[in-house]
């Protein structure tokens, strides 16, 4: 009877899984091989690989880039910041400030910037009152890329503070009773173990930076093109589904990957 108990806890779960996952990929998967003329066909990957001037291609390049670079500004920032919290008295309460951010509409957090940044915008008005003058902020590399690890930011730091947070102190100690300093002692103890947070931050901030649509548009002004872009456009603006489909399938494969190479590697 419990057995059975437990198992009707489960069945939720695996609908949950079946309908919101597993279909959607499913659907995805076959409308990739669907063209425009609604026949079954691999014209839409022979386009991905061989469009004119590589531009699917080029664009998966981009989106490679911009993840990596954000990820790797978001991890700059996060180790950091991590390790220094777990130095504090009431960490957890700095912790919750960090995430607070998170509970904040993606779209309010656009548009907040695209004031500070704007012509018009906070820094562009002082500098203009240091004698400097307003500069080109918004619609380039450089707001895209910062607001994008501004908002990734979070998700780098708790994976990294959790692992961090619960590190054997003894064995930190245990370093500096055998010589080591505080940079040996962090390069051979502190910093390999907690590999599996960085892992997790990668992966937390690169997956999602592969995907991004809407800051492409009003932080980057569609000088940052990225496959998220190239799908949203053609589900929503060139009606192509199955060319979209395509894209979405080559940005699964890229994450499975990604998430392939920063596994957790079993030592023998």
């Amino acid at each position: 009877m419990k057995k059975t108990t437990s198992n009707l806890f489960v069945v939720p779960y695996f609908l949950w899984i079946l309908l919101f996952v597993l279909a959607p990929v499913a659907l995805i998967i076959w409308q990739s091989f669907v063209n425009v003329q609604g026949q079954g066909s691999l014209e839409n990957y022979q386009t991905f690989f061989t469009a004119q001037n590589w531009t699917y291609l080029k664009m998966s390049f981009n989106s490679i880039l911009y993840a990596g670079i954000v990820t790797f500004v978001t991890l700059l920032i996060s180790y950091p910041t991590a390790y220094f919290l777990t130095q504090l008295k009431h960490r957890q309460l700095w912790l919750m400030l960090i995430v607070l951010p998170t509970w904040v509409n993606l779209l309010l957090k656009a548009y907040a910037f695209i004031g500070i940044f704007g012509q018009g915008g906070s820094i562009n008005q002082f500098l203009s009152f240091i004698g400097i003058g307003p500069q080109q902020i918004l619609f380039t590399d450089f707001s895209f890329i910062f607001v994008a690890s501004y908002i990734e930011l979070p998700f780098m730091i708790l994976p990294i503070f959790n692992v961090l947070d619960d590190l054997d102190l003894n064995l930190i100690n245990a370093s500096y009773d055998l010589g080591a300093n505080k940079w040996d002692t962090f390069r051979r103890v502190v910093f390999p173990l907690s590999m599996n947070g960085v892992r997790s931050g990668v992966q937390s901030v690169f997956i999602p930076s592969l995907s991004l649509f809407m800051l492409t548009r009003l932080i980057g002004g569609n000088r940052v093109i990225t496959l998220g872009t190239a799908i949203e456009q053609h589900f929503l603006t060139t009606q192509n589904w199955g060319m979209g489909s395509t894209i979405g399938v080559v940005l699964i494969l890229a994450m499975l990957l990604v998430m392939w190479v920063t596994r957790e590697r079993s030592e023998r």
